[in-house]
């Protein structure tokens, strides 16, 4: 029996380790933390679960959707599942309906109350152009470059939220290939591809858990609290090691093995994602509006905010109406993608971007989260490490060469490709 050790637990981690033992190898996880998960992982504050970030997914995630039920997971109770909608607190926005592209697309920009007829013209006439192009650009433009001829408001109603979502890059730094590749896959990947997926449940009961729980029970060895040193090197002829830590933990443990390899994943660089936590107290004699008197604090378990300088969260997530558990009644989670700023710096501007633009006072800070090297940079003409070594040691995760941006679904495609790869020889 071939050999395969993984260090790294995160979801790359995850999906090599399943797809591996699936396929015979004789597995070992190797992982750091004290729990799997990385960067989409529970996290315990003061009593209350809570995570170290809350992740949107798409319809198009088929890879993610795919391996969740290969674990035993409903993903149809997993996840809240609606159309794409920008909608700000006022309602002002795009909102796709659920109908068969382009149908919903031209619905949708239809309905924008955002945008006149002018602006919805000329995003009609570019979003034409790109279909007929394949969804693809010249190489090394800019998102800012991509979009250029739109007007501010398409910029700053549709473009600039849908770009920062998905790729953690401003839109002026975000490379334009990568963001049409998500667009041709959430608009036009078949039913449902461009719905939102809002977990109902905290990131770890998404899929390091029940990975665990799968990988034990088909033989696996998976060991929490193992911080790698030094390389790991394969001890046999066919058997092999597989680097599913962050790009900046490879380029330390490649120095010697491969320094090519090692200085283009130390170049990459990062941005930071932070999440607010907040809590609206909500009336014990249940006074107030009738969805403060159940688990919702929002009219939606997500809101886009409008995002600028001194109102930095470009969404909010209603905790409690998206699980229904009392004990995270009236708690929302505020996220700031592409985060430059300090945790004390922050925080309270969320808090009053929040207070001011939903109508909530008084709003409490549960805790804030920061992860500054949350994603890698994604940039135009950004050449990533691919997921090849040296002779049996491997990379994966969603900063290895891929047509994805930083995202799970990345992650977990990486994850599945290199062991196909490395099973093919």
């Amino acid at each position: 029996m071939k050999h395969l050790t993984i260090v790294g637990g995160g979801w790359a981690g995850l999906a090599a380790a399943v797809r591996a033992t699936d396929l015979g190898w004789q597995v070992r996880l190797l992982e750091a933390a004290p729990a799997l998960g990385g960067r989409a992982r529970r996290i315990h504050h003061q009593g209350l679960v809570l995570d170290n970030g809350p992740h949107l997914l798409i319809g198009a995630y088929t890879h993610t959707l795919a391996l969740m039920q290969k674990l035993g997971l409903d993903t149809e109770r997993l996840f809240w599942r609606m159309p794409l909608n920008l909608r700000n607190p006022q309602g002002i926005g795009l909102e796709l309906p659920d109908l068969p592209a382009p149908w919903n697309l031209l619905w949708g920009v239809a309905g924008a109350n955002a945008l006149d007829w002018r602006d919805k013209l000329a995003l009609l006439g570019v979003a034409t152009r790109w279909q007929r192009a394949g969804f693809v650009c010249t190489p090394g433009m800019s998102v800012v470059e991509l979009c250029a001829g739109l007007r501010p408001r398409v910029l700053s109603h549709l473009i600039e939220p849908l770009c920062v979502s998905a790729l953690n890059t401003p839109m002026d730094q975000a490379c334009a290939t990568v963001f049409l590749r998500v667009l041709r896959d959430a608009l036009y990947s078949g039913p449902g591809s461009a719905d939102f997926l809002l977990p109902r449940s905290d990131m770890s009961a998404l899929l390091p858990d029940a990975a665990l729980t799968w990988l034990r029970a088909h033989g696996a060895h998976v060991e929490l609290g193992q911080h790698q040193k030094i390389c790991p090197t394969a001890q046999h002829a066919g058997d092999a090691v597989l680097l599913a830590c962050p790009a900046w933990e490879a380029a330390r443990l490649t120095q010697t093995v491969n320094p090519d390899w090692s200085a283009q994943a130390a170049q990459l660089s990062h941005q930071g994602i932070a999440t607010v936590y907040l809590r609206r107290p909500l009336s014990s004699e249940g006074h107030g509006p009738a969805h403060e008197q159940g688990h919702a604090v929002l009219p939606r378990p997500m809101l886009a905010l409008d995002s600028g300088p001194k109102a930095p969260a470009q969404f909010v997530f209603d905790r409690g109406a998206l699980s229904g558990d009392p004990a995270q009644r009236g708690i929302l989670a505020a996220v700031v993608s592409a985060c430059q700023g300090e945790r004390e710096h922050v925080t309270p501007l969320v808090r009053a971007q929040i207070e001011n633009q939903l109508g909530l006072p008084d709003l409490q800070v549960i805790t804030t989260v920061v992860e500054r090297r949350a994603t890698f940079s994604c940039t135009p003409g950004l050449v990533r490490p691919g997921a090849r070594i040296g002779p049996g040691l491997w990379a994966c995760g969603d900063h290895v060469q891929g047509p994805y941006p930083a995202t799970l679904e990345g992650a977990v495609r990486s994850g599945l490709e290199v062991v196909d790869q490395l099973t093919q020889g």
